[in-house]
């Protein structure tokens, strides 16, 4: 999603969240509403790859009449555009079909079943969390499983958000919900999260405008009842960070995720914090170990635009045809550099989670695209894009936004590396463990 906006201070400040909180209980309250009416229906698409789930949940933006077509493909394009929208608030216009090549799902690429993965922890903490919230404050962050919420994230900082914020909790609170990203991510995810945030406030302090943009303005909702069997999630939403996080039994869905920062490194308090550069490195690692042949499949494009983001924030649906270099063209060490993109971002999640994630991307990596645009130097701006049947990665490297001014440079005035945005998801309908919560209440005896 682009940020070309002007980057001055918000008409309110998120740390005073009366507004807001008024604001989203109007909104609470007309979901609670149309639930209560039967929202929970199953809609069931006919024709080729017939999909049916639990509808979602209404919420005021969310066009509660909008139906797949008969044929399966989602109706209407992505709500955001190429890029997952703009500045501002988006609406979700469509129901949830999924990304896909050609606006059909491939099935039976995900299936419930066993994948050691120790979810235990992360329900442990989740609960701990929800225990430690006033009973105002769980009215607020508390939604169904199958709740247009999952669907309600963006990037940038203008976006009015739904939960609880970090401004909202004491240290205690604070610390209970580091506690359950901690039992969620690895290290290296934990210390991303916590980069991220940190430039954020620092950029803001560099450019007089912590109201925007600080290390605060990041929301917790969790969608359904932490279970050891029945589904449920959380999503962490804010400037720059954004994680879902599905669980159903001992597998685990944690796409979409956005990570991204402007700028990329900062001096903060003496010491140089860098962060979203192992996807970087991993990038160029990849595309400089191809031929000059393999580069001229790849590389669709020598420029780089200011933004090339196809599937960002508000683009559920989005339709993207495979292009770019296939990984049967790669040799053994092309794929592991291939792959090395991958792990830059599956590596953020716990390591059972990680690993089990891997697992499903390398049965599938003969049928993986790479594709490419922009420079391949050291320091040049460029977009990557990973594409499978069960992964979804881009790298883009953007215009200087509305922090050009913490790192001296003029928004809008050329890509950079200094200002990456990357998204990662699941296709084929997938995301937010959807494609799971639809089997899950299929197949559960007290679902039929």
């Amino acid at each position: 999603m682009t940020e070309l906006d002007s980057g001055e201070p918000a008409a309110q400040d998120p740390r005073s969240e009366a507004g807001r909180r008024a604001h989203a209980d109007r909104r609470t309250f007309m979901r609670k509403v149309f639930f209560a009416s039967g929202a929970t229906a199953v809609a069931t698409m006919g024709g080729a790859g017939a999909w049916a789930a639990p509808a979602d949940d209404a919420t005021p933006g969310a066009d509660a009449s909008a139906s797949a077509s008969p044929s399966g493909a989602p109706s209407g394009g992505p709500g955001g555009g190429p890029g997952g929208g703009g500045p501002g608030n988006q609406s979700i216009t469509e129901d949830f079909f999924g990304l896909t090549t050609d606006g059909k799902r491939i099935d039976d690429l995900f299936t419930i079943h066993s994948t050691g993965v120790r979810t235990a922890p992360v329900i442990t903490a989740a609960n701990a969390f929800l225990a430690g919230l006033t009973d105002t404050q769980k009215a607020s962050t508390v939604f169904t499983v199958h709740s247009t919420e999952w669907r309600l994230w963006s990037n940038i900082d203008s976006y009015a958000r739904q939960g609880v914020s970090l401004a909202d909790l004491s240290d205690d609170q604070k610390a209970l919900g580091t506690a359950l990203l901690k039992s969620a991510l690895s290290a290296d995810g934990l210390e991303t999260t916590e980069k991220i945030r940190r430039i954020n406030q620092a950029a803001g302090e560099a450019i007089g405008n912590t109201a925007s943009f600080n290390e605060d303005a990041y929301y917790w909702t969790v969608m359904g009842t932490p279970s050891a069997t029945e589904p449920w999630g959380f999503q962490f939403d804010g400037h720059h960070l954004v994680i879902n996080y599905f669980v159903l039994g001992d597998q685990v869905v944690m796409s979409p995720c956005f990570w991204g920062s402007e700028p990329t490194s900062m001096e903060i308090d003496g010491e140089t914090v860098t962060v979203c550069h192992e996807e970087v490195a991993a990038g160029l690692a990849f595309i400089n170990s191809l031929s000059t042949a393999q580069r001229a499949v790849a590389v669709e494009s020598p420029t780089k635009s200011n933004e090339s983001m196809k599937a960002g924030a508000f683009s559920d649906n989005a339709v993207q045809a495979y292009t770019g270099i296939r990984g049967d063209a790669l040799s053994a060490a092309q794929k592991a550099k291939l792959l090395g993109i991958v792990q830059a971002f599956t590596g953020r999640a716990r390591a059972d989670v990680a690993k089990a994630t891997l697992a499903a991307v390398r049965e599938h990596l003969a049928d993986t695209y790479v594709t490419w645009a922009g420079g391949t130097g050291d320091d040049d701006a460029f977009y990557v894009r990973v594409h499978s049947p069960v992964i979804w990665i881009e790298v883009d490297c953007q215009a200087p936004g509305p922090l050009a001014g913490a790192y001296g440079a003029t928004q809008g005035s050329g890509a950079t590396q200094k200002h990456v945005h990357s998204v990662v998801r699941t296709p084929n309908g997938n995301d937010y463990g959807r494609e799971l919560l639809r089997q899950h209440y299929l197949t559960s005896p007290h679902h039929r």
